[in-house]
């Protein structure tokens, strides 16, 4: 399954990284690698979890990671 990663840049200058197919699974950093790891890892916490209660996880064989965002910056 593949997970889009939607980096922007707030105001402050801070940058968020989100994943829209896991609902609350967003992170901040001072960069957009920063953010965009610290997403990944929660990413992976949240299914993780969802695996160990024995949750659905329909369509998961594997996983990816892309980024979308004002950066353009591929991340895999």
């Amino acid at each position: 399954m593949d997970f889009i990663l939607d980096i922007e840049q707030e105001d402050d200058g801070r940058w968020i990284a989100e994943i829209a197919d896991l609902p609350g699974v967003m992170a901040y950093g001072t960069t957009p690698a920063q953010a965009s790891a610290r997403a990944k890892a929660l990413a992976l916490r949240v299914l993780a979890e969802r695996m160990e209660e024995e949750e659905s996880l329909p369509g998961i064989n594997s996983i990816a990671f892309s980024a979308r965002g004002n950066e353009h910056m591929a991340v895999r």
